[in-house]
């Protein structure tokens, strides 16, 4: 397909595209501030939990480099998705399919590795449900733009 068999494009397209990229524009700030150690960022962080800001940065540099890895997948691959859905590129399913996966990999890091002093999961599991759920529709969405040839 070439851009000439594109269709017009419809406006909720571009409202759901840059919806998207607000959405994962928090969570690539949310990366940089904790990669590089931002400390007021962190002690936003930390309200309600009982932590200190230095016991929350200790969970985080205490990440594996896997752990890293999959959070940067995530959080890039949904950001690049956003963007080549603003293109208008079929790419941007591939770009969701990664941040699927460094998702399923922080997921199980966050389960079996909690926050320490987290008293209950509820709180996260609730955002990271949101998360995939969020993730999902844009993949489908994707798939749905690609297939009435919106993207090519």
């Amino acid at each position: 397909m070439t851009a000439s068999d594109r269709v017009k494009t419809p406006t909720r397209f571009w409202i759901v595209a840059f919806l998207s990229l607000l959405w994962n524009a928090f969570g690539a700030n949310d990366y940089v501030q904790t990669q590089i150690g931002n400390r007021s960022y962190i002690e936003g962080m930390t309200q309600g939990t009982g932590l200190t800001v230095d016991q929350l940065m200790d969970y985080y540099t205490g990440f594996p480099a896997w752990m890293d890895a999959a959070w940067a997948l995530g959080v890039w691959g949904s950001l690049a998705g956003s963007v080549l859905l603003l293109l208008r590129s079929r790419f941007a399913l591939h770009a969701f399919l990664i941040s699927l996966v460094g998702l399923v990999f922080t997921t199980a890091w966050t389960i079996a590795s909690p926050m320490p002093g987290q008293a209950s999961m509820m709180v996260p599991m609730i955002f990271t449900v949101v998360i995939f759920a969020v993730l999902f529709a844009l993949i489908w969405y994707s798939r749905r733009m690609y297939a009435k040839r919106v993207i090519a």
